[in-house]
């Protein structure tokens, strides 16, 4: 089963007078690559969530926070000393650049980080394990996100396959119109020159057969057809399929591009121009797959 490197998570856990809030999202990147916010105590454990999330997620951009948000009266304090030092500095600093200073000092100190602070500073074993636990909550439900986002690629992805398949299909009804046309075109052009030159009949068709071989595009069809069964088994048995989609996508991309460059028929161009889009359409959307 698919899934998205595209998600979201959180989880509120009550612990004494604060709530424990732990968030994480998530994009594609090629690698792991993790950004972390972790508040107060809980910075002593940076690494450990650091290596939980790792093992979890595989793969893509993670932002994570963990934080405490007050739920009682009492719970926070102001850090006076700090107040009084902060509030001491930006007057000074405001005087000597000739700004006004603002009328609420209270409300522009109140969000200088340092200024407020918890009560309990010291991480309890008791607090932690809470804490742990909407952690992992939090990465259960991005986990879940890119599940169901996954579920939604999975759709994508075999609707645009049958559409490539489809027109694939449609290539055979064309094929000898097209080796028609081709002996056409160089009979009349020879006929041209038919009063100038002289040519061997039998040496004219083993020429003929010749290059008409190298225009032949069962082989490119066969692999196109191999490809496109390949990324729905891939897509349907196997984990962290990301990048091997992709890879099957780039050769699925070889196959038209040759299929375009021997077509030399209108209406096949076409049918290759129609499949290119469809497949620029995966190429695009491969890139979110976990």
């Amino acid at each position: 089963m698919l899934q998205s490197m595209t998600g979201f998570g959180k989880s509120v856990i009550p612990f004494g007078g604060k709530k424990i809030i732990a968030e994480i999202k998530s994009l594609n990147s090629k690698q792991m690559d993790i950004s972390t916010r972790v508040s107060g105590a809980y910075k002593e454990k940076d690494i450990e969530i650091r290596s939980l999330i790792s093992q979890r997620l595989e793969r893509g951009k993670v932002d994570f926070s963990l934080y405490t948000d007050a739920t009682e009266e009492g719970t926070l304090q102001i850090n006076a000393d700090a107040f009084k030092s902060y509030k001491e500095y930006l007057s000074s600093l405001a005087k000597s650049n000739s700004i006004e200073e603002p009328q609420d000092w209270f409300q522009v100190l109140l969000r200088i980080p340092d200024v407020m602070h918890a009560g309990v500073e010291e991480l309890t074993e008791e607090e932690w394990n809470e804490a742990s636990k909407a952690v992992a909550e939090a990465i259960d439900k991005l986990q879940q996100f890119r599940i169901q986002e996954g579920a939604g690629l999975e759709k994508f992805f075999t609707n645009k396959l049958n559409n490539i398949e489809s027109l694939l299909g449609e290539v055979p009804q064309y094929e000898r119109a097209r080796i028609d046309k081709i002996k056409s075109r160089l009979e009349d052009n020879l006929k041209e020159i038919d009063d100038k030159i002289k040519f061997d009949p039998n040496r004219l068709e083993q020429e003929l057969i010749f290059y008409i071989e190298k225009l032949d595009i069962s082989e490119e069809k066969q692999r196109l057809a191999n490809h496109i069964n390949y990324f729905r088994e891939v897509m349907a048995n196997e984990k962290g399929q990301g990048k091997k989609l992709g890879f099957i996508a780039q050769e699925m991309g070889r196959e038209i591009n040759t299929l375009g460059s021997k077509s030399n028929h209108s209406e096949m161009q076409i049918i290759v121009v129609k499949m290119k889009d469809e497949l620029e359409q995966i190429k695009e959307q491969v890139l979110n797959v976990l």
